[in-house]
């Protein structure tokens, strides 16, 4: 009665040696490739570089000016204005100003590579209902594999360092890019849509004059859901040295520090509120703007 209490599975010869040929293949694709991969990612790093020499060089005040600019012009609220003022104060008043610097320049360019990527691929998931068919799957699995299942190929591929931390945060973060983009447009009212057909407008005009207009709140959303993801990778990136407000947390965890876990903790959720307030304002701003003009 063995086989009714354990599984059958392969022969564990058999599994082995799969295992040792996908392995082997691997590291022979990277020691192939490795170097051209890690050529093509090389104005990624320079961007990366210069956003984060930008956020930890410019003065203090300047940022803070600057960030609370953003709020206001996205938000046009005095409260979250001085909530980003107070947050801000509070993460230099505690010495994690430097780290904050260089996971905002992180999750900044994160989100521009997220948007450059998800958003066309969300307008093709909306244009094609077999491309979409396609798509769904692999963003099942983007969104379910754990995030430290990411690292390896990474790392395999690049290395310890930047970009390889980069790639695999925007790996993790895209899925809802893409998915609420295709949602948005698919969304957008029949019946404007038809107007639009009768005013002779053509397939490009539709896309960009009516869908993406109407359609950008719920972008706006998944924009959000985006950088909230992002920061939730960025305490696993450091541990392939992606610098920032990670790396204390991973430094608390393998010393029991729990005051500087805490700290930065709290920095990161500072962090989270700060985009996540500006980015939810932003689009209710541009709800309540169509509901005036279409009202």
């Amino acid at each position: 009665m063995d086989w009714f209490y354990t599984f059958p599975h392969m022969n564990d010869d058999a599994l082995r040696n799969l295992k040792k040929v996908i392995d082997d293949g691997f590291r022979g694709f990277t020691r192939e490739w490795g170097g051209t991969i890690e050529t093509f990612f090389s104005p990624l790093q320079h961007f990366l570089i210069s956003a984060e020499r930008f956020m930890t060089q410019t003065p203090w005040p300047i940022i803070i000016l600057i960030i609370m600019a953003i709020a206001w012009f996205a938000s046009r609220s005095i409260k979250i204005v001085f909530g980003c003022l107070i947050t801000l104060l509070l993460i230099g008043y505690f010495d994690m100003w430097t780290d904050t610097m260089r996971t905002i320049s992180m999750i900044f360019v994160c989100t521009v590579l997220s948007i450059a990527i998800g958003l066309p691929l969300g307008i093709a998931m909306s244009r094609s209902d077999r491309f979409q068919r396609i798509v769904n799957p692999v963003l099942d699995v983007m969104q379910t594999m754990p995030s430290f299942v990411y690292l390896i190929p990474v790392v395999m591929l690049l290395g310890i360092g930047k970009v390889p931390g980069l790639i695999a945060v925007v790996i993790y973060a895209i899925p809802p890019m893409i998915r609420l983009t295709d949602l948005g447009i698919r969304l957008v009212d029949k019946d404007v849509l038809e107007a639009a057909d009768a005013f002779g407008s053509s397939g490009w005009q539709k896309l960009f004059k009516v869908q993406l207009p109407l359609a950008l709140p719920t972008i706006m959303a998944g924009i959000n859901q985006t950088i909230m993801m992002a920061l939730a990778m960025v305490v696993v990136a450091s541990m392939i040295g992606v610098q920032g407000l990670g790396q204390p947390v991973l430094k608390a965890i393998a010393n029991q520090y729990f005051t500087l876990g805490i700290f930065n903790g709290l920095a990161i959720v500072g962090i989270a509120i700060i985009f996540d307030r500006i980015s939810q304002a932003y689009g209710k701003r541009l709800q309540k703007h169509q509901e005036v003009a279409h009202g």
